[in-house]
């Protein structure tokens, strides 16, 4: 007999949270920034992404490497006040 599927859990918080106007963000990048206290856009200027991510790895070490461009896309975000369309990829920031 084969055993039910597990619905996925899901992050009601970080889906729900003003992170996620930001576009193309990933729900666990948003969940990473929640987890160190960045609640809105703003509180995103003047950080370095960088050291964002080696705050959010002190909290999760399992966190992939590449998370870091999504901290770098968030941060160019809130810092700029008419976003090139073409910046708003994660895969720009690589």
């Amino acid at each position: 007999m084969l055993e039910p599927r597990r619905k996925k859990k899901v992050d009601y918080e970080a889906l729900n949270s003003p992170l996620m106007q930001i576009p193309r963000m990933s729900v666990e990048a948003t969940r990473n920034l929640l987890d160190l206290g960045i609640r809105e856009v703003f509180q995103l200027q003047g950080r370095a992404p960088e050291v964002l991510f080696e705050d959010a790895l002190e909290k999760n070490e399992g966190l992939p490497a590449d998370r870091v461009r999504f901290f770098r896309m968030a941060v160019y975000y809130a810092e700029t006040e008419q976003p090139d369309p073409k910046q708003l990829h994660p895969d720009f920031w690589t």
